[in-house]
């Protein structure tokens, strides 16, 4: 049977439309979009580096991208370590060791903003852990009133969320791991923390690299946490704003500045690219090794 040389293409024609309509049009239109002065309503007429210029005079992108900075900087060391550890326990062939992969996965699946509403309900000033620390003898915590804690709260619901999520990647890294190297090990008399550190950790090290890369990708855009847990004011006065927030805050509405918007997406599209670049360069001197 013979095949026309364009029947591959039929097949991935339909991927390859809509990629071009809603991945690869919308991202060139950004960068068209950042150099313009272009509203919600259209129109726009070219600017430059105008709103390059502005976003470098402007406190609240620097506060933006602040918060953005330390949330990635607070979520990368626990959702690098805290789900091989888990993966390490859930991977021992024991009763119920189902519920338990189960109980971690959850989060991953579950609506962010049922996460949410769940975590603004345990927080809140009237919450149950507030009234918690209140039948204890203690004062009411402003987890989601004060600009910091409001911070640390969302990294505490993204490590939650995240923590299943990257067992599934470790469990998967694990079993790839040799057994004949454990074994060797314990025949020298490596104890289960040498083993760790010697034989587990070496060889799991790509595998960290991917988990930490993409970790700080979804730090530092991070959205849902944040606007959830803050009503959609990114806290006291904007205080504990991020970039992917103020995003959404300079571009929504009838009145939305999509130009400058826009340069700020373009900014967070580098920051990230960059990122990934560090992690690509990190995998190959892995790789050399």
């Amino acid at each position: 049977m013979t095949h026309r040389p364009y029947t591959p293409w039929l097949f991935l024609l339909p991927g390859l439309a809509i990629s071009l309509l809603f991945v690869i049009f919308p991202f060139l239109n950004m960068i068209v979009l950042s150099f313009t002065d272009a509203s919600a309503l259209g129109g726009g007429r070219f600017t430059g580096v105008d709103n390059f210029v502005r976003m470098a005079q402007d406190p609240k992108f620097w506060v933006a991208a602040r918060n953005s900075l330390l949330y990635m900087v607070g979520v990368v060391p626990p959702l690098v370590l805290l789900p091989l550890l888990i993966a390490m326990l859930a991977q021992k062939v024991v009763p119920g060791i189902g519920i338990f992969r189960t109980a971690f996965f959850t989060p991953v699946i579950a609506s962010a903003v049922v996460v949410g509403l769940i975590w603004t309900w345990l927080l809140d000033s009237r919450g149950l852990v507030n009234n918690v620390v209140e039948a204890l003898g203690g004062t009411r915590i402003g987890f989601l009133t004060d600009s910091t804690l409001l911070l640390i709260s969302s990294m505490v619901v993204t490590i939650w969320r995240g923590l299943g999520y990257y067992m599934v990647i470790y469990l998967a890294a694990l079993a790839n791991v040799p057994k004949d190297l454990h074994e060797a090990a314990m025949v020298d008399g490596a104890g289960p923390i040498r083993r760790f550190w010697s034989v587990t950790v070496p060889s799991l090290r790509p595998t960290m690299v991917l988990v930490a890369a993409l970790s700080a990708v979804n730090g530092f855009r991070v959205f849902s946490e944040i606007y959830l847990l803050s009503g959609g004011s990114g806290g006291p006065g904007g205080a504990s704003t991020t970039m992917v927030l103020l995003i959404q805050s300079v571009g929504r509405g009838l009145t939305g500045e999509v130009g400058y918007a826009s340069a700020l997406s373009f900014v967070l599209f580098v920051i990230l690219l960059g990122l990934l670049l560090v992690t690509l360069k990190l995998n190959r001197r892995e790789d050399q090794l």
